[in-house]
């Protein structure tokens, strides 16, 4: 069992005890619905077959259809799954949307092949699940590596077998059924998170220093919200290492940079920072905006920030909770933090079904509504019980779980 599988059923398990949960329902909520595994092989360009191992996991499905990324990656393993699409879980119904959790992924590194191995490798995972996914079954969504052009092939494979069903995945063009809003919707949620914690100590946005770990899909809009906000975004970073700037970096310009040359490292701008070091540089806001598992028990008693608002699912352990708690720097946990990705492609699934769109104002009011209300939720569970917000998080998020399923009958 990987750490951050291990670190998942640990939360579950806390707040099952917080509770009073019997261990028969404990077991359930940990317990995954279903897991799908295939060893899909395509064509390359070359002639060859290459096999590649997927997985699709859905953890729960009693307040709605499953929900939850694809993400290609070579590390995917069905432990990182697993505990991606349990975090799904009390994500979505930590902020009231009609959905279950699950998660997918294929152990691949995109980098490694072409658009038209890439188109296939999707269409044949699709056509490998198309009879567990559809809008009132599982709804994929990008992830790690995935995208819209992705999300496309999988609504166009599935449609072979239906018929024109946009609804099947979220995040799709926006042309092709997608939402307004959506591309940008995790990395603002970050940020509309970001601003509630910093309005509980009577400071703002504009007024605090910012340190991001990843510049993708998530980081980068992080930082783009946060520069238009005038907050101070000393540094952030990619593969290649990072970039830093005392006085701030100049946003617009970084990503312009970024796209010229297919990473941060070496921009004008700044000055080139490690991926460790970045994680050191003090600052108000401490932004982890890329793969799970940055902090451990060491990493986290030399981060130099007040606090720290998750934008990727799992970079904390929980020996790092601990320090992080034991030195007074307040957590916004992941499943709050980063869930403005799968509120907002709520949005889109209701707009499929409709067939009716909304504008992209309407779509980040009720991003930002959503969003505070959930952490006014944590906020409130955290303080009456005196527990980590995370800690609050998973209860909120497993009392609705719970309390849906013995409803409806086990």
């Amino acid at each position: 069992m990987t750490n951050e599988l291990e670190a998942t059923k640990g939360y579950i398990k806390k707040a099952s005890k917080i509770l009073g949960l019997n261990e028969r329902i404990e077991k359930m909520m940990i317990t995954p619905y279903r897991v799908f595994r295939a060893e899909v092989s395509i064509e390359l360009d070359n002639g060859n077959v290459r096999t590649f191992s997927a997985y699709r996991v859905q953890h729960n499905k009693s307040l709605g259809p499953m929900k939850g990324g694809l993400r290609f990656h070579p590390e995917v393993d069905l432990d990182e799954v697993e505990s991606l699409a349990s975090l799904m879980t009390w994500k979505t119904a930590l902020c009231h949307l009609p959905f279950g959790g699950a998660k997918g992924g294929i152990c691949c590194d995109p980098k490694e092949l072409s658009t038209n191995e890439l188109e296939r490798l999707s269409k044949a995972f699709t056509e490998r699940m198309k009879e567990i996914i559809g809008p009132q079954i599982d709804i994929p969504a990008p992830d790690v590596n995935t995208n819209a052009q992705i999300m496309a092939w999988i609504m166009s494979e599935y449609s072979k077998y239906y018929g024109f069903t946009p609804s099947v995945v979220t995040g799709k063009p926006v042309f092709l059924h997608g939402s307004e809003g959506r591309e940008e919707a995790t990395g603002l949620g970050v940020v509309i998170i970001a601003k509630e914690l910093l309005e509980l100590h009577n400071e703002s946005i504009s007024g605090s220093s910012f340190v991001i770990q990843g510049f993708g899909n998530v980081g980068y809009f992080a930082a783009e919200h946060l520069y238009s906000r005038k907050g101070t975004v000393l540094a952030v970073s990619d593969e290649s290492g990072g970039t830093f700037n005392k006085m701030g970096l100049d946003i617009p310009e970084l990503k312009k940079y970024s796209l010229k040359n297919g990473n941060v490292s070496g921009f004008p701008g700044g000055t080139d920072i490690s991926n460790h070091d970045l994680l050191h540089i003090p600052c108000d806001v401490l932004i982890p905006a890329a793969l799970g598992g940055v902090f451990d028990e060491q990493k986290a008693k030399d981060v130099q920030c007040r606090y720290i608002v998750e934008g990727a699912n799992g970079p904390s352990s929980p020996a790092a909770d601990e320090i992080f708690h034991s030195r007074n720097i307040l957590v916004a946990p992941d499943i709050l933090a980063n869930a403005g990705g799968v509120t907002v492609s709520y949005f889109e699934w209701v707009q499929n079904i409709q067939q009716f769109s909304w504008d992209r104002e309407k779509i980040l009011q009720q991003e930002e509504l959503y969003l505070t209300r959930a952490f006014e939720r944590v906020h409130k569970v955290s303080k009456s019980k005196n527990c980590l917000m995370r800690e609050a998080a998973f209860m909120i998020g497993l009392e609705r779980v719970a309390k849906a399923q013995l409803t409806l009958g086990l």
